[in-house]
């Protein structure tokens, strides 16, 4: 939990504080912003399930992940858990409409994230239209997102639900037809509405019938993608 004078657990610490530099060539969005104006960047590291910041708490910062992984959720109030996003590198969360989070976000395995004020972007969107488009689209990003995961948890099968996780997590995470899932099967149940048994259930159907195989507890090869979009299909 981070409070705006960072005064932070005895767990948490501080890297530096520095320009922005790139995370990945490809999806670091911070640091196409701070191509057009002089954005200073704060790291701090986190443990695993460490809170980063909690439902309802002021959104002053926003984030991207350098390294580890990132759930957001919403615990629900019979105290079941909804996860609603998994950030990885690269990836920018705790954009708010609002003045505070609506979720909450913890670190999945020991992480490290660069934060911005977010009052110095929206400064920065005020006076540049560039800037401004660029948080314009990763906005948008969030609420196709968004949308894509309401539908997800509300018309598809336990198994289609599986499938589209799958094929997400392979587009985002795969090196070498290899996904290594930061997230444990419980994670994922959270995130696809369904029982960790379930869960198990259908990727134990899925390596059976030889689309996947399994290489270690989280690392996944994919052996027959064809099959598995037609299951999302």
């Amino acid at each position: 939990m981070l409070t705006q004078t960072f005064n932070t657990r005895a767990i948490k610490t501080q890297i530096n504080g520095s320009k922005i530099a790139p995370v990945h060539p490809v999806s670091d969005q911070f640091g196409e912003i701070a191509g057009y104006v002089g954005l200073i960047a704060t790291e701090f590291s986190y443990r695993k399930d460490e809170e980063i910041y909690g439902e309802d708490e002021p959104a002053e910062y926003v984030y991207q992940v350098v390294s580890g992984a990132v759930r957001s959720y919403k615990l629900l109030s019979d105290g079941r858990r909804q996860i609603g996003s998994f950030h990885l590198p690269g990836d920018v969360f705790g954009l708010e409409s609002g003045p505070a989070h609506r979720l909450a976000a913890e670190a999945i395995i020991d992480t490290t994230v660069r934060l911005v004020k977010r009052s110095s972007l929206e400064k920065a969107a005020g006076t540049d239209v560039l800037v401004a488009r660029k948080l314009w689209t990763m906005t948008a990003g969030e609420l196709r997102h968004a949308e894509d995961h309401m539908l997800l948890l509300g018309r598809k099968t336990a198994m289609e639900r599986v499938a589209t996780f799958l094929l997400e997590m392979d587009r985002r995470l795969a090196v070498a037809s290899m996904m290594a899932l930061p997230m444990c099967r419980r994670d994922i149940g959270d995130y696809l509405g369904l029982t960790l048994e379930t869960v198990s259930r259908a990727l134990s159907q899925l390596h059976a019938q030889g689309i996947l195989g399994f290489s270690g507890a989280r690392q996944i090869v994919l052996r027959n993608r064809q099959r598995l979009h037609n299951l999302d299909a």
